[in-house]
């Protein structure tokens, strides 16, 4: 299996291990972290040992549980720690994972030596995430919010609720030991999140996934914003049915960006931020709202390479056995000279990190990119992500809730061509010698030649030697210099390959 160059970022697995008292956000930050770990291509799976608590003891009954002199609970909630542990360790050495997120109070020094004990002898690495709060007003949200849907608690009376979590917290109070970075913790690698991101505390940074993890939780927030995304109004090339290129708008793409003008207007969207990418078809879409907006260079359309501007006619009667490559794994999949979607979320991840510490924010983009932001939000694989229904002249409004993100779609009513390509039924079947290709310099789709950087897939690994295959990849109506990859000429290779752009996406 294909892995990302992004699994590469550590050397042996990790353990994520949370830290703090009830109602602190920890499954919160556990599951967006592992959402977006998850999509810059580290599996990570949490590990949440509540769900292991109700699964051993079905019917809660009272904060008398957590009370620590109830031996009888204590021995309960420590056998569950280990069989927890014990499917993590599954997980990293059987499953594939990079990363577990062991999803728990972890209060005591006890607990946590438990836990590096067990790292130690499995040879993984630990890094520690504290979440401490002691601002009431958060806590009482936090505990409104989510704690009342809890399995915990069937019945919903609020004050009931309320008043129960509150016990439990201080049961946990009484054991609780946070983290010292003076003394006893100083060797530990961790980070302290004080009143859900107004400060924060670092030590011991070991590599560079931790610092990925550290940058990450750095730059989420809690309060209420909504993310608006949709593509560009419809292009002379959607019309044409050419993916790539530069195009205008058609006049019902100008139609649309009347449309979404009147959307913004309709809904109060007066302190929204616009960020559109640097091809003209978005730049023309926020020049309608009469608001100021931000170009992207980064937010621009996944790089078809050589069959930039082709139709998928085109593409099939030219390179058909590119043509069929693609479908068999689109998420891979680099055309010659151009970007796949692997490598499209690479590029996206700043805007991520802007999306996740901004307000209301409206984001004009394309079909590739829209697909991949809304796969980091929506939480969808890979295998699922080239396939997103992302149609045009349609507005997603994406707001955060608890553990996940609502959405809501606003369709303007301006007919537009269908771009979208639905998944093939069967998958093209996979040669002996399947076809390595590194991402080499290729014609950009003006006359300007512009050599590029040579990006690795780091999947693979590389200067592989490449077996023979009965493919030579040659276009002869292309302009001079698009002859690429013939395999006589090839002796060193890194991992497949490009994507296409706009309606090829």
């Amino acid at each position: 299996t294909k892995k990302s160059w992004a699994s590469f970022m550590t050397n042996s697995p990790t353990v994520i291990v949370m830290i703090g008292l009830p109602a602190r956000g920890k499954t919160y930050m556990s599951k967006k972290l592992t959402r977006y770990l998850n999509w810059i291509g580290v599996p990570t799976k949490v590990f949440n040992l509540g769900v292991y608590r109700r699964e051993a003891v079905r019917a809660y009954k009272s904060y008398d549980f957590f009370r620590h002199d109830n031996k009888e609970a204590m021995k309960i909630r420590r056998q569950c720690a280990l069989v927890a542990l014990q499917d993590v360790k599954i997980y990293l050495n059987e499953e594939g994972g990079q990363i577990a997120v062991f999803d728990a109070t972890n209060t005591t020094r006890e607990r946590r030596d438990l836990i590096i004990n067990f790292v130690q002898e499995n040879t993984y690495k630990v890094f520690f995430v504290e979440s401490v709060c002691d601002d009431p007003e958060v806590i009482a949200a936090n505990i409104l919010e989510v704690k009342v849907s809890s399995p915990d608690y069937p019945e919903t009376h609020r004050e009931r609720v309320m008043e129960d979590f509150l016990k439990r917290i201080e049961c946990y109070k009484v054991t609780y030991q946070p983290l010292d970075p003076d003394e006893y913790d100083k060797h530990l690698s961790f980070i302290k999140v004080m009143n859900v991101g107004r400060r924060f505390l670092v030590n011991h940074v070991q590599d560079y996934i931790q610092s990925k993890i550290v940058y990450y939780l750095m730059n989420i927030h809690v309060h209420s914003h909504s993310i608006y995304l949709c593509r560009h109004g419809e292009s002379e090339h959607n019309i044409q049915g050419r993916i790539g290129g530069d195009s205008e708008l058609s006049p019902r793409g100008r139609q649309f960006a009347s449309a979404l003008h009147e959307f913004i207007e309709e809904h109060k969207l007066s302190n929204l931020k616009v960020w559109t990418s640097q091809l003209r078809r978005t730049i023309q879409t926020a020049e309608e709202l009469g608001v100021p907006y931000e170009q992207w260079k980064i937010l621009n359309e996944i790089d078809a390479g050589v069959c930039e501007e082709m139709t998928y006619e085109m593409i099939l009667n030219t390179f058909p056995e590119e043509f069929a490559l693609r479908d068999q794994d689109k998420y891979h999949y680099r055309y010659p000279g151009g970007e796949s979607y692997q490598d499209l979320v690479q590029r996206l991840e700043p805007v991520i990190m802007e999306l996740e510490r901004q307000g209301n924010v409206l984001v004009v983009c394309h079909q590739a990119v829209m697909r991949c932001l809304l796969a980091y939000f929506l939480d969808k694989s890979a295998d699922d992500l080239p396939y997103l229904k992302c149609p045009l002249h349609t507005v997603m409004k994406l707001t955060p809730v608890a553990y996940g993100c609502k959405v809501e779609m606003f369709y303007l009513n301006v007919e537009a061509v269908n771009t979208h390509r639905d998944r093939p039924l069967s998958k093209v079947r996979r040669g002996s010698a399947p076809l390595l290709r590194r991402n080499s310099y290729t014609p950009l789709s003006s006359h300007d030649q512009v050599k590029r950087p040579r990006l690795y897939s780091t999947g693979n690994w590389p200067w592989l030697p490449l077996t023979p295959s009965p493919t030579t990849l040659h276009n002869p109506d292309a302009p001079d210099g698009a002859l690429l990859l013939q395999q006589s000429q090839v002796s060193k290779v890194v991992i497949s390959g490009c994507v296409m752009s706009q309606t090829m996406c």
